[in-house]
């Protein structure tokens, strides 16, 4: 069964930037999909990122677009998210997930993932 071990997380002035990286036990296959999910107190999971097909397709969510990018690298089996422009409302616990089925099917919808990592915190202050 495959482990997913997040890192990267930390607390961060609005405007700031932080890398998250999501270390897979295994090679991350074409056919499955990777995300980065976010989760506050109180509120459902939210998806955020995902990336399948190698890399080559990626999803994002309306309020990440522009400031956030998801990406892997295959060598390592490891999926990035890189984070610029914080704002205090992305403070969450960000969590990586794999898919249990091939591709994306179903994102921003967490249903089809069923592998999640320990998550990280993130905290963006004003």
């Amino acid at each position: 069964q495959v482990r997913l071990v997040e890192s990267g997380g930390g607390s961060v002035q609005a405007g700031g930037s932080l890398r998250l990286a999501c270390a897979a036990s295994e090679y991350i296959s074409r056919t499955h999909c990777m995300g980065w999910f976010r989760q506050t107190p109180g509120k459902e999971r939210e998806g955020v990122a995902a990336i399948s097909l190698g890399g080559s397709r990626t999803y994002s969510a309306d309020s990440v677009k522009g400031r956030f990018t998801i990406s892997q690298d295959n060598a390592k089996n490891t999926v990035f998210l890189q984070m610029n422009s914080l704002k205090p409302e992305d403070t969450a616990m960000y969590f990586c997930a794999r898919s249990t089925f091939p591709s994306c099917v179903g994102w921003p919808r967490d249903s089809n993932f069923g592998y999640w990592g320990q998550g990280t915190q993130v905290t963006v202050s004003s």
